[in-house]
């Protein structure tokens, strides 16, 4: 099957009322639909066709609501508080040295929105991801999710 065949206007309710369902939460679902069709079209070339293409899209949101339930229950405040001045540190750090501070800057006006944005408000302004999801009239949890896909990003970018 090829990417184009999937209609994302043709699953999507299906999907969204899906995760509403799991989640009970308009948001967190909305988020998690979103991941789903964005994970089923990195993966399409693995679909293969035995069941209906809206199971399929339905394990998958499945999946990614497990994962985020589970990664809730390990992630507490206190963690998430450490994981921000663990970030503070290795930043403090890379802008010590000034050609891996140059290679930063690089790679973070190369970032795409809301990337960018996401990431220095977290860092730099040092905001909350509530305060942040309030900003962009998002929820909380697309504020976090972002911040990490920007900073693994960053990451990738300062190792190759």
């Amino acid at each position: 099957m090829d990417k184009s065949d999937i209609s994302f206007e043709e699953y999507y309710e299906d999907v969204l009322r899906f995760l509403r369902g799991l989640s009970r939460d308009e948001y967190l679902a909305e988020e998690l639909t979103q991941e789903t069709f964005y994970r089923a079209m990195k993966s399409i070339h693995s679909f293969r066709g035995d069941s209906d293409l809206r199971i399929w899209l339905c394990s998958i949101a499945k999946n990614l609501f497990y994962t985020y339930q589970r990664k809730q229950q390990r992630t507490g405040a206190g963690e998430l508080l450490e994981d921000y001045e663990s970030d503070k540190k290795m930043l403090i750090q890379i802008i010590e040295d000034k050609e891996t501070a140059r290679q930063l800057h690089r790679i973070l006006h190369d970032l795409k929105e809301p990337y960018k944005e996401i990431f220095s408000l977290r860092i730099f302004g040092e905001l909350s991801f509530k305060e942040i999801a309030e900003l962009f009239h998002k929820s909380e949890h697309w504020a976090c999710v972002t911040y990490h896909r920007a900073k693994e990003m960053i990451r990738k970018g300062l190792q190759g």
